[in-house]
């Protein structure tokens, strides 16, 4: 069953994809510093003639007669909506053939209560009347129970948890949710757990978990805001009121979109691509579903104003 299905969010525009993951890290696009502001990242001239992004594009000379500098897909301009629906179906076709190639490959991860017990932060004792209190109560994680009967920090658990993902334990310092919401959106930040932290440098966005990371949300993130996404985990005391209070911040607008085919789904984003006369749009997969952000005006920094993009998050049956 797809994700928007799971969690009730629907939109009924048409329906549900398996998961996987988008393309590989080097297949990143420029940061925003780098594609912004220039003085328009419309038509490129190739000899006399502006050239289409679409490589099957068959106008020849009609160029000439197109006056539009819009829509611009993944940083090529697109002379007519058929090219501009030629180029979507490439980016859907790439980011479904990328499901099957980069899976993520299981990792064993050691056992929490071992990772602490290795460190010398608990004791045989106290994981095994965890794990006992644990099994009785049929419910709750391993490093709750141990917090709870005192065997155990919140922050001591929480390292335990970086040390099996191979993360950092990230700080809540001046975390102002309302100034990051729109680096992605909301339906991601709740149905995730995912919490951007901070933008340092206007290169490297801080995006943080409670007690497991999303690799593959981390690398859409980047591929569409061009910054270098760094994960870590955050103790829980900070992270849940922190992650109510982005929920109910304010976002830019976003659309649900469930196809039934392939071919629907990409005619409906090239539909919203040029209705919108994107200055730049960008497609990426995330386990069941695509996003596709739309910029109307181009940006000044690592965050662009929040009414200046619109996000579509779609699904399709196809599998």
């Amino acid at each position: 069953m797809p994700l928007l299905n799971r969690l009730g969010l629907g939109s009924g525009r048409n329906a549900a994809v398996e998961s996987g993951f988008p393309v590989a890290r080097g297949a990143a696009w420029p940061s925003p510093a780098e594609i912004w502001p220039a003085p328009s990242p419309g038509k490129q001239k190739t000899g006399l003639l502006p050239a289409c992004a679409n490589p099957c594009c068959s106008s020849g000379w009609l160029h000439l007669l197109r006056s539009r500098e819009t829509p611009v897909f993944e940083g090529g301009w697109c002379c007519s909506p058929e090219c501009t629906l030629e180029r979507v179906k490439a980016a859907l076709r790439r980011e479904m053939d990328a499901r099957g190639a980069l899976r993520e490959t299981h990792r064993h991860r050691i056992p929490l209560g071992l990772a602490m017990l290795e460190q010398g932060w608990i004791t045989q004792q106290e994981l095994r009347a965890a794990l006992a209190a644990q099994r009785a109560a049929g419910r709750g994680r391993l490093g709750e129970w141990l917090i709870r009967q005192k065997s155990a920090s919140e922050e001591m658990v929480t390292r335990a948890l970086g040390l099996q993902w191979g993360c950092p334990v990230l700080r809540m310092e001046s975390h102002s949710p309302e100034n990051l919401t729109v680096l992605l959106p909301r339906f991601f930040v709740d149905a995730f757990g995912a919490l951007p932290l901070r933008v340092a440098a206007g290169r490297i966005l801080y995006l943080g978990f409670e007690d497991r990371v999303d690799p593959a949300l981390a690398l859409a993130v980047e591929r569409v805001t061009g910054l270098r996404v760094e994960v870590g985990l955050v103790e829980g005391s900070q992270f849940r009121p922190a992650h109510g209070r982005a929920l109910e911040a304010p976002y830019p607008s976003a659309e649900l979109i469930e196809a039934a085919t392939e071919e629907a789904l990409a005619s409906a984003l090239a539909r919203a691509i040029e209705e919108w006369r994107a200055v730049e749009a960008r497609l990426v997969r995330i386990h069941d579903c695509f996003w596709l952000r739309i910029w109307r005006r181009r940006q000044a920094g690592p965050l662009p104003e929040p009414a200046s993009v619109r996000d579509l998050i779609a699904s399709t049956a196809v599998e």
